[in-house]
């Protein structure tokens, strides 16, 4: 990016710094990679156990992965293949797979997500360098890794983490096709994306419109050449979608587990029904107004174009939004009169377009949505942040660049101090020793930047700790805290929210037995323990099987899957296994009832059961001894 009326910049590394001789490189360039390659390690490695199995509903999961192939395969919520998750099941087979080599474990299960955020990063890092150096690409890699939603989300074990690691390899991809016009190079971001569908469905394809965008803008070839090359991406992307889909619709139903959240048992219908189309316009399960049917904040709170900034998103994904937003104005200002190929207007582009639509679609999601999905939104803020703060630097001596740059700190300084004073008790000092060095650094920007070197270098440094101070000093206070539940949130303080979820979020946490929000009944979980039988136990949804599960290591049967609302097992199929002694206990309470639409869950199971065994208190659970039905039943 240049500045009007300047020469263009000189490249990043170039200069007085000294290079290795084998490769041209500056010196700093490897050692400052493996620093901060190293300190993600450590932020999102370090005290990652103290979150347990974080969200039991997806531990549930991995747990019978770990026990039964074909749950692996399919995301099953136990051994015996009942119900799925209500989510495709990439990022189960990536923490169960982990679990059958090292033994299933809070550790096993939570360290690939974390190496996903080790890996997003890095990949970043690359991505940006491509097109505009290291420094751009340590700076995009730095803020990334100190977004506090980045922080929670790659400690905890949510399809979140697998998700954004895809969408970053295909924006890698993306920009490897534009140096020579590449066919494969575009044909991998399809595969890319296509797996991202099989780990969070529609979610994935937001990165899309950015990625046929730049590449059909910049891409150094004939227009004709660069539509055919979008379409072949385009197919990838169908391929690798759809042949997990193809999978499930041609498996006999009868022989596979019901695909949960879906109204047909269909993968398909679960990626444009519950997941899709319901996510944006509400119904197919989903709450209305974004509200999810409840919840406040933690659903989302009000639609509209302010949601990003408000009291529920704010503090995950904001610190540096309107900088990011800032940097692509400025960015493609500068850039308007470049050749169709210049490569910063392309990934301004890609990450611009990244952030911008991702953002405006969950701005006005009205179906369920929880705060830590911005997480996607991390990779672009990064993007722009390192692209726009390095070039704009480059362009220093002339003033409108350091408008740009001073504007871009002004900004994130007096949002840090608004985003810190709404949790005015944590560390008080900090917004306003923020807003302090933020007037001192923008004045020196503005009048001091281009006059005397030394000053130069003392005011860039200070001004870009002083730009990130705010999200790493929370982004370290999240990495420090455990998280469990559904619907965990960034910050000093923690929830665990195991009562409500669902789809994209769904979680555990309460009822019998809970590990997530609920206390662990020790009595069943010991009955539970002494079990032979295929079940040791069924219970309503997930939120009450998942603790029984994770706590006795024993196949537990989630009627109904998520909350209790399929119609997975029907009361024929749980009759018949009950017959056949496959169930030994029957723990009641739970989220049972009707699921969307009148589907009729576990609420006939329930009535079934109380009507023919002679129920029990054990611990403060009231259970049901399958096998031992009352006289004349």
């Amino acid at each position: 990016m240049t500045t009007a009326s300047a020469a263009p910049p000189r490249s990043v590394g170039s200069g007085p710094v000294a290079a290795t001789q084998a490769t041209g490189r500056p010196r700093w360039v490897r050692p400052s990679v493996a620093v901060l390659l190293l300190a993600t390690a450590v932020l999102y490695l370090w005290n990652l156990g103290a979150s347990g199995y974080g969200n039991d509903f997806y531990a549930m999961a991995v747990q019978a992965g770990t026990k039964n192939w074909e749950a692996l395969f399919f995301g099953s919520l136990d051994p015996g293949n009942i119900i799925t998750v209500d989510k495709p099941p990439a990022a189960m087979w990536m923490m169960a797979l982990s679990g059958r080599i090292f033994g299933f474990s809070s550790w096993s299960m939570l360290v690939p997500n974390a190496l996903c955020g080790v890996g997003s990063v890095g990949l970043l890092y690359l991505t940006v360098k491509r097109t505009n150096g290291p420094a751009a690409g340590l700076l995009a890699g730095s803020v990334l890794a100190l977004t506090p939603v980045a922080a929670m989300m790659f400690k905890f074990n949510n399809p979140d983490a697998l998700l954004v690691l895809l969408m970053t390899v295909g924006a890698y991809c993306t920009v490897r096709a534009l140096d020579k016009a590449s066919t494969w190079w575009l044909v991998f971001a399809g595969v890319a994306i296509g797996f991202g569908f099989i780990t969070k469905m529609l979610q994935a394809f937001l990165v899309l419109p950015a990625f046929a965008l730049v590449y059909l803008v910049a891409a150094p070839t004939g227009i004709g050449k660069r539509i055919l090359q979008v379409l072949a991406a385009g197919l990838a992307v169908i391929v690798s979608a759809g042949w997990y889909v193809a999978v499930v619709a041609f498996w006999p139903a009868s022989s596979r587990p019901y695909i949960g959240g879906s109204t047909d048992n269909s993968a398909l219908e679960l990626a444009f029904g519950y997941n899709g189309l319901g996510r944006i316009f509400g119904g197919e399960g989903n709450g209305g107004g974004g509200g999810g049917g409840g919840g406040g904040g933690m659903f989302g709170g009000d639609t509209g174009i302010t949601r990003m900034f408000g009291s529920s998103f704010g503090s995950e994904i904001s610190w540096l939004l309107p900088a990011a937003l800032i940097a692509l104005v400025a960015g493609l200002w500068f850039t308007r009169f470049s050749p169709r190929t210049n490569r910063t207007r392309a990934a301004l582009l890609l990450w611009g377009g990244w952030t911008v639509v991702t953002a405006l679609v969950f701005s006005y999601m009205s179906g369920t949505i929880h705060p830590y999905y911005t997480v996607a939104l991390a990779p672009g803020i990064g993007g722009l942040i390192g692209i726009g703060a390095v070039e704009l630097w480059k362009g220093r001596h002339n003033f409108p660049a350091r408008v740009w740059l001073a504007v871009m700190l002004a900004v994130t300084g007096v949002w840090d101090f608004i985003l810190l004073e709404r949790v005015s008790s944590w560390q008080p000092w900090l917004r306003f020793t923020i807003l302090v060095l933020t007037a001192v650094f923008v004045a020196g920007l503005l009048f001091g930047a281009d006059r005397i070197r030394q000053l130069a270098t003392v005011l860039g440094v200070g001004a870009l700790i002083t730009g990130m101070l705010g999200t790493t000093a929370y982004a370290v206070e999240t990495a420090s805290l455990p998280h469990t539940g559904s619907i965990p949130t960034s910050g000093p303080n923690t929830s665990s929210m195991g009562g409500f979820g669902g789809g994209m979020g769904g979680g555990t946490g309460g009822g019998p037995g809970g590990s997530g929000g609920g206390q662990t009944d020790t009595a069943l979980i010991n009955l539970l323990k002494q079990t032979t039988t295929k079940w040791a136990a069924a219970a309503n949804g997930s939120m009450s099987a998942a603790g029984l599960a994770l706590n006795s290591d024993k196949s537990v049967m989630a009627i109904g899957g998520f909350n209790g609302g399929d119609p997975a097992p029907t009361l024929a199929q749980f009759q018949q296994y009950v017959k056949d002694g496959d169930i030994t206990y029957y723990v009641s309470g739970g989220m049972g009832g009707f699921g969307g639409g009148g589907r009729d869950g576990s609420g006939s199971i329930s009535t079934w059961v109380e009507q023919n065994f002679t129920s029990t208190t054990v611990g403060s659970s009231t259970v049901y001894d399958l096998t031992k039905p009352l006289a004349g039943s």
